[in-house]
């Protein structure tokens, strides 16, 4: 099925920030634009690495509703419009799609059970910045369990699941996001979670670091009452680092990406399975004989090329890390510079967390109906800046899979305009959510009744004790027996016998 042919014309390049490289925003949101402005490619697509999803939505499926839900008046059945979704008459589907994720996330369950007399978030008034999917709302309303009060928004203008945003909000909860949002709609959403009469949040959750951004941008005084933030990816966690050395911290954070059970089994496993799931929903292509070339060795990047491996594609690798890129050599890949393989490859797959990884000059030299797609946080891996140019036809296959054209006929399959295939195209396993989520939570719970002078204005990681007891959570499903030391191997060891049982500098 293939869509109509629309060419685009972009012009300029956003500059970016000194010091701490956010997106910029040129328009105030105190005004509405019409709706053709809020479809509309007109403004720049920013190069910086840092931005995130907030370039505008070019496309929205044909057969949805073309109404934005900012211009709808919707009420849940308590009477309550403190919400934004697609459609709130879904709620009974979402709410199923929520009942369903919560038997695959057992420790958020158990610390419902275990904390719900204790209410260790009363008086916790937490905004968010995340994807919104069920596994999400299943964090939030075990955030509520614990007396925290909500307030959400989506950090990806494409992973929101309508009809859980519609769950959410039928059951309270201040949601603003649907799926297919604007660049200005983005914008939009977090502002109304974050600036609304008579409630003023004390945590943040984010994941990307664009509604931190937002709060130091626009409402730098509510960091006076916010007790400390907690970020969950890699750019989210370089931005925080960026404000610290450059001292414009102001409150406690915790980096939850590099706590071991996020970067072992979120960026690992999951990505192991979602890669798969993603492409192939896309594309329905076969695996088996395709050469792909997987930028990037991380965490991430492990997880895809171990997937495809084992579906029997021919994997090439590209790294900055020496180490890394022994590993990738030591586990059977082949590493190579991009350009040494990026005339014969059938895929490419970016997950540096980086920016410009595949510019337009690799983009010109691809073979015809090479597939595109991005496994980072960032939109920036992939120059889609660039093919926005008059000589170059984009052609709408499906949802999230567009052909761009060149003048000779060769054509490219790129894939959520470079955003992250995995939430953008398809689904993640919920059980390795449950892990991230447990994690998100108990962070927040840390943070929240950490006494006066624990954690000063610095980015700190997770206790190892809490890592441990994240995956301990999470082992009776499997049925699984841990050993228990003797006091005379602990002692041999040196270690408590409840741990933790490794040092923080241990890599797993």
């Amino acid at each position: 099925m293939l869509g109509s042919k629309k060419k685009y014309i972009v012009s300029g390049d956003s500059g970016i920030k000194a010091q701490i490289q956010f997106a910029d925003q040129k328009q105030e949101f105190n005004k509405r634009p019409t709706k053709i402005g809020r479809r509309s490619l007109s403004r720049s697509i920013s190069q910086s690495s840092t931005d995130s999803y907030s370039s505008a939505a070019s496309y929205t499926d044909s057969s949805d509703d073309e109404t934005s839900p900012r211009d709808k008046q919707q009420k849940n059945s308590k009477g309550s419009s403190d919400f934004c979704v697609k459609n709130i008459k879904q709620a009974e589907f979402g709410r199923r799609e929520i009942e369903i994720a919560e038997q695959e996330m057992p420790a958020l369950m158990a610390l419902r059970k275990r904390a719900q007399g204790e209410k260790p978030l009363a008086g916790a008034k937490i905004v968010g910045c995340t994807h919104i999917t069920a596994q999400t709302a299943v964090l939030m309303e075990t955030l509520s369990a614990l007396g925290a009060q909500c307030r959400w928004a989506a950090c990806n203008i494409y992973s929101t699941l309508n009809e859980v945003a519609a769950a959410l909000a039928e059951s309270g909860f201040p949601v603003f996001a649907w799926k297919g949002e604007s660049e200005d709609d983005f914008w939009w959403c977090i502002d109304r979670c974050v600036n609304v009469e008579g409630w003023q949040p004390n945590m943040i959750l984010d994941d990307g670091g664009d509604l931190t951004h937002w709060i130091y941008k626009k409402y730098p005084n509510m960091f006076k009452k916010i007790k400390g933030i907690v970020e969950e990816s890699v750019t989210g966690v370089h931005r925080l680092y960026q404000l610290s050395k450059a001292g414009k911290l102001c409150v406690p954070a915790m980096n939850v990406n590099d706590s071991v059970t996020k970067q072992k089994f979120d960026n690992l496993y999951c990505c192991r399975e979602s890669i798969l799931d993603g492409l192939k929903r896309t594309t329905d292509m076969m695996f088996g004989g395709k050469q792909v070339v997987v930028c990037g060795y991380g965490e991430v990047g492990k997880g895809c090329c171990a997937a495809l491996k084992a579906m029997g594609s021919i994997v090439y690798v590209t790294e900055i890390d020496p180490i890394c890129a022994l590993q990738a050599c030591m586990d059977g890949f082949r590493l190579v510079k991009l350009n040494e393989v990026i005339r014969q490859v059938d895929i490419v797959i970016t997950c540096t967390g980086n920016k410009n990884v595949v510019t337009r000059e690799h983009l010109d030299r691809m073979k015809n109906s090479c597939i595109v797609c991005n496994m980072g946080h960032s939109n920036t891996e992939i120059d889609v800046a660039s093919l926005r140019t008059p000589e170059l036809t984009w052609e709408r296959v499906r949802s999230q899979v567009d052909h761009v054209i060149w003048p000779d006929g060769k054509r490219i399959v790129l894939l959520a305009e470079g955003r992250l295939l995995n939430l953008s195209c398809s689904t993640v396993p919920t059980f390795v959510l449950s892990i991230t989520a447990t994690t998100q939570a108990l962070a927040l719970i840390e943070l929240y009744n950490a006494p006066e002078g624990r954690y000063k204005q610095d980015v700190y990681l997770l206790p190892k004790k809490m890592d441990e007891y994240v995956a301990s959570l999470h082992l009776p499903t499997f049925d699984a027996h841990l050993t228990e030391l003797t006091d005379e191997q602990a002692k041999y060891l040196g270690l408590n016998k409840n741990g933790p049982f490794k040092p923080n500098y241990y890599r797993y």
